[in-house]
């Protein structure tokens, strides 16, 4: 990147993705080697668990308590909180309390950004069968698969979901 870049509060292309958008504040294609994206999380909002192969993430907490589960790691930060979650680890992220929350994910190595944009897309333009849904779609998995990214239901899920009172995710 040849030129500083300035984004006012609320600025970047964002992604509607249920209880969990997408604001993208830096994205790979920009020249940087890595990408910078906001999230909100509305109240009862988990992310499926799932593991990169390909990129490690960095968390930090804007608003809210936002709880992370990485593997056999687990906490809740407030404002000014940070999380590592290595490539390789099965890791869910989920609004904690009962107001929305937010946080800046760094990705390195950048690339992975534009999954949210891809799934964002895949959510409006497929219409699974009845009683299908859109993670059981062969759409979703080749998505998922280009992207190196796979989907679990870990031991810990069914916990996290009924402690924090959490709408269960539909991968």
């Amino acid at each position: 990147m040849d030129i500083a870049r300035a984004l006012k509060p609320g600025d970047g292309e964002s992604v509607t993705i249920p209880g969990f958008g997408a604001t993208f504040k830096l994205e790979s294609k920009d020249g940087g080697s890595v990408a910078i994206v906001e999230h909100p999380f509305a109240v009862g909002t988990i992310t499926a668990p799932h593991r990169h192969s390909r990129e490690d993430e960095h968390s930090f907490v804007l608003e809210g308590q936002i709880g992370f589960r990485s593997d056999d790691t687990e906490v809740v930060l407030g404002p000014g909180g940070f999380i590592t979650k290595p490539r390789g680890q099965m890791h869910a992220m989920w609004n904690a309390t009962d107001k929305p929350g937010r946080i800046l994910e760094v990705i390195a190595p950048g690339g992975f950004e534009s999954y949210f944009r891809e799934l964002g897309e895949l959510l409006v333009t497929v219409r699974p069968p009845a009683g299908t849904a859109l993670h059981e779609t062969a759409e979703f998995a080749e998505l998922a698969s280009r992207y190196g990214l796979t989907y679990g239901n870990p031991e810990w899920l069914d916990d996290i979901v009924a402690r924090y009172g959490l709408t269960p995710p539909n991968h």
